[in-house]
């Protein structure tokens, strides 16, 4: 299976040769963006690529829109995540914390020699949140004269999520209503029909109880002590409507960001 890389894109940095994008890197206000995603297993319907898919995707999608306005590229995926939790599945391939970290610091280290004067992660996995976290403290540290910045794009359905889900809290944990919709909107044939329900159980109320209702307190469990399929949520409520619904409005709050990125980034 490959990854989608929007290599078909002018938006994409692999697609370009390297004077192009000195040059798009050379003017104020440049954003380089790096999808993050995972190779985790996502239940018995999703590829084990899907979050590398959904960032990429989306962090593709909402460059375009904004190309004409703001010198931007978006590099290829990074899709090793953090996922030592999926592991008793199998169809897992994780890294250590540290090695990951290193990993996105070498990255940003080499792609910031291009003059570009703002960097965002676009996260895919809520298990690279705090690795996100940690990059973007040490690679700012070391490039006080570029802006480094993370964010996990479904974070930003919070304001919009509720005028398009079905299911009920819990419904739209990992491979659920709302990643199972999205998929069905951007790779239908990726996704298979065992489709079954497994409502999130966290047995303390201050956990996270759903993809989108994160609590203040950290737990942490293998994932199959949470579910036998693998997914957590409702994936039979998935539809590609949703995912359109959901892939439209992450786009347009992605797309806000950028154009704010680009604002603070540039000369008065």
């Amino acid at each position: 299976m490959v990854v989608q890389t929007g290599l078909d894109s002018d938006v994409s940095l692999a697609a370009n040769p390297f004077p192009k994008i000195a040059e798009i890197a050379s003017q104020e206000g440049s954003i380089v963006v790096i999808p993050v995603g995972s190779v985790e297993q996502h239940g018995n319907h999703l590829p084990v690529a899907t979050d590398s898919i959904l960032a990429s995707a989306v962090a593709t999608a909402s460059a375009e829109d904004v190309a004409d306005e703001i010198p931007l590229l978006v590099a290829p995926p990074v899709w090793t995540g953090y996922s030592p939790h999926h592991l008793p599945f199998g169809g897992t391939m994780t890294g250590e914390f540290n090695t990951l970290t290193d990993l996105l610091e070498q990255i940003s280290d080499a792609v910031l020699e291009n003059g570009f004067d703002a960097l965002l992660f676009v996260n895919g996995h809520g298990g690279n949140t705090a690795l996100i976290d940690a990059a973007v403290s040490t690679i700012g540290h070391a490039h006080p004269n570029a802006e480094i910045l993370g964010i996990t794009y479904f974070d930003l359905a919070r304001s919009f999520i509720d005028d398009i889900r079905e299911s009920k809290t819990g419904g739209m944990a990992h491979g659920g209503e709302f990643e199972t919709s999205l998929m069905l909107h951007l790779r239908p044939g990726l996704v298979g029909d065992d489709r079954s329900a497994e409502y999130w159980d966290e047995q303390y109320d201050l956990g996270g109880q759903d993809l989108l209702e994160g609590g203040p307190l950290s737990v942490y469990r293998s994932f199959n002590e949470y579910s036998e399929s693998g997914a957590i949520g409702d994936p039979s409520l998935a539809s590609a409507e949703k995912g359109k619904a959901i892939f439209d409005g992450v786009r347009s709050e992605l797309t806000t960001l950028f154009s704010d990125i680009h604002r603070a980034n540039s000369a008065d």
